[in-house]
């Protein structure tokens, strides 16, 4: 019996099976981190711990904060390890229904898609959030004492993360709206004035409300878009349905 002929239920737990094995790796891993919850929590506040003064700490207003935070630090930490895992699995569970030439064209884009998400953290964390950091510690007027709070530190911190995390998968969303013929390069050159407008509003939207970290988000993002479109350039003119008509995986 070929793929396309099994029941639904054969589906359904090839669905379940996968999805089984991606929590329980998440699962090892958390378990594997959170003896050392404290410590990487430590190491993700570093950005924003060097530059407050030396009179000054971070603060718990929470009576469990001290034990959540650093839990749902080592539980989202475990999921972002995890990622190339669990869209291995979303890829086995869907190729067998591809053609083959979308099979030629997956593969490179998962890879790309798992090198960009992880470029965009690391770039958060190097670049932006000592920016953003430093743009907020000294802004304060005179006589406020400067003292965050563990919990807002780490939804700040996850919330710039998962923005440009996602921001730096601009190309590869360009470059499937060419492939699957949403848009053209030509179409999405011409509207590069609205798109540059687009992504400073993005900027504004998704990040704290200071002007560097919109900035600091807005432009990479366009450099991404035009890096899109270089990509789609190389798609062939002829669409691989034309090319490889009927033909099944």
């Amino acid at each position: 019996m070929t793929d396309q002929e099994q029941p639904l239920i054969a589906h359904l737990i090839e669905l379940r099976n996968r999805l089984l094995k991606a929590i329980l790796l998440v699962l090892a891993i958390f378990l594997g981190l959170f003896y050392f919850a404290n410590d990487l929590y430590l190491l993700l506040v570093r950005p924003l711990s060097e530059l407050l003064p030396d009179s000054s700490n971070m603060i718990a207003t929470g009576v469990a904060s001290p034990f959540l935070v650093p839990f749902k630090m080592t539980l989202v930490l475990a999921v972002l390890i995890a990622v190339p895992f669990i869209l291995h699995q979303v890829w086995a569970f869907i190729s067998p229904g591809l053609y083959q030439h979308e099979k030629k064209f997956a593969i490179p884009l998962l890879v790309s898609s798992i090198i960009l998400f992880y470029s965009g953290i690391a770039f958060a964390y190097f670049v932006v959030l000592p920016l953003a950091f430093g743009f907020f510690t000294g802004v304060g007027p005179e006589g406020i004492s400067f003292l965050p709070d563990i919990s807002n530190i780490l939804d700040f911190i996850l919330k710039i993360f998962f923005a440009f995390g996602i921001a730096f998968e601009i190309p590869i969303a360009t470059f499937l709206m060419v492939l699957s013929g949403i848009t053209t390069v030509e179409s999405l050159s011409g509207k590069r004035p609205y798109i540059f407008v687009g992504c400073f509003v993005v900027g504004m939207l998704v990040t704290p409300p200071d002007v560097i970290s919109q900035t600091v988000l807005a432009v990479p993002m366009w450099l991404l878009f035009e890096a899109g479109i270089l990509a789609s350039r190389m798609i062939p003119r002829t669409t691989a349905e034309e090319s490889d008509a009927g033909e099944q995986p």
